[in-house]
């Protein structure tokens, strides 16, 4: 090497120094590192870790030989302004040849090297003892790195995930979810199971849960390039949100239990209101067919259907319920019933209908025969003597019982025909005529 090319590695090589140092101390003050350090790890980041935490010391032990060579190298170049032949053979020797004495345990496996036998002592170049403080970084850093990530999200959200479970337990036990009474306490407990056990997994092993989005760097085989680069991927909270999600759903139904809890008294008074309005409804229905059978004659009316006493039953078990504190049962029952109760009533409507057909038919008939004496007396007809006939022998079929609603029907329609206004005179004269030809 000559003087311009011995310069220019040593001011190469001076700031790859400066930026080893930067790192190293940035590393040292890694959070994700200072929570390994004494944590009781297990499974896969006990096992990384286990390699990288020597890695650490190691290091700082290869730094300094990298800066105790670097430092000699600049000693010689200090020495004569002009260096001789004697100083760029030796400067050459320092920065381009092995001249750095490592232990040979104390260096990374470089590739194809894997199952030679261990030397105790190994000479390197300074750019091979670059590229072995790269490999150690990276596998360090693989580790420190995803873990701080992992340590960092979940915990404190799990932390308030368990909380919010103890909130939601307390609601249950408030509408008497209890274990093995119903489902949701069943799973509430399950859960927070499941919310206990990813907590020790991600303080004991955060590596578990960690996805990178490269594989880790395998010793002696990292890129220099992305040596000191922070490992990049994702922190995986596929179970925790699933367990947040499963929270909330257990929440909404408990909180439905709560509403029920405030307003079962009024749906229960509501459902008994039905049930009042069918009875009075069907009462209403046993009076029409007394009274259709009495005043209707030749008439097939239909059955009345007595009280839903099955209801009332279960009326009364919602009431028990209620009284127990039993939502989680009283909430099925009570929408059963308002259904039950709606329907009731609807069927009750329906039998009145049925049963008092003939008297609104009967009423029907009344008002047209009344509507058609009005007719006849503007018309003039009023003391007609046919029209007068047949008003009479109508009126006394219909306010006559039983009352035959066919032949008042009859009646109404032979009153109504005999309002019609005569034809004109020539289609009188025609009709003779042709009666005459007949």
């Amino acid at each position: 090497m000559n003087r311009e090319e011995v310069d220019r590695a040593l001011a190469r090589l001076g700031a790859e120094r400066d930026a080893v140092e930067a790192a190293l101390l940035a590393l040292q003050d890694h959070p994700g590192l200072r929570l390994l350090t004494g944590a009781e790890l297990s499974g896969r980041t006990r096992e990384r870790w286990t390699v990288a935490e020597g890695g650490v010391a190691l290091l700082w032990a290869l730094f300094d030989r990298y800066a105790e060579a670097l430092a000699s190298a600049r000693a010689v170049r200090s020495r004569r302004a002009r260096p001789g032949s004697a100083e760029l053979a030796e400067l050459s020797e320092l920065l381009s040849g092995p001249a750095v004495t490592v232990s040979g345990g104390r260096l990374p496996e470089a590739a194809g090297q894997l199952g030679a036998p261990a030397r105790l002592v190994e000479r390197v170049t300074l750019a091979e003892l670059l590229e072995r403080m790269n490999s150690w970084y990276a596998v360090v850093l693989e580790v420190v790195g995803p873990v701080d990530a992992v340590w960092s999200a979940l915990p404190a959200r799990i932390d308030l995930l368990l909380a919010e479970l103890g909130r939601v337990q307390m609601l249950a036990v408030s509408v008497g979810v209890r274990p093995g009474g119903h489902p949701l306490a069943d799973d509430l407990s399950e859960l927070a199971g499941q919310l206990a056990a990813l907590r020790s997994q991600v303080v004991a092993d955060p590596l578990a849960l960690w996805r990178p989005s490269r594989v880790p760097a395998q010793r002696g085989r990292a890129a220099e390039d992305e040596a000191w680069a922070a490992p990049t991927g994702v922190v995986d909270t596929a179970g925790f949100d699933r367990m947040g999600r499963q929270l909330d759903d257990i929440r909404v139904e408990l909180e439905g239990l709560l509403r029920l809890r405030d307003e079962s008294h009024e749906r229960l008074q509501q459902v008994a209101d039905l049930l009042q309005r069918a009875d009075l409804t069907l009462a209403e229905a046993r009076r029409a067919r007394g009274e259709v059978l009495a005043k209707i004659a030749a008439t097939e009316v239909p059955a009345v259907p007595g009280p839903p006493s099955a209801l009332r039953e279960a009326i009364a078990q919602a009431v028990d319920f209620q009284q127990t504190g039993q939502w989680h049962r009283l909430g099925p029952l009570l929408d059963a019933l308002e259904d039950a109760a709606a329907k009731e009533l609807g069927r009750a409507r329906q039998s009145l209908t049925e049963v008092a057909q003939p008297l609104a038919v009967r009423a029907e008939l009344r008002g047209r025969l009344e509507a058609y004496k009005a007719m006849a007396a503007r018309l003039g007809l009023a003391e007609d003597p046919e029209v007068v006939e047949r008003f009479e022998k109508a009126r006394w079929l219909l306010w006559s019982a039983p009352c035959d609603l066919r032949a008042a029907a009859e009646a109404v329609g032979r009153f109504q025909q005999a309002l019609r206004p005569p034809a004109p005179q020539h289609i009188q004269d025609s009709r003779q005529g042709e009666e005459t030809d007949g």
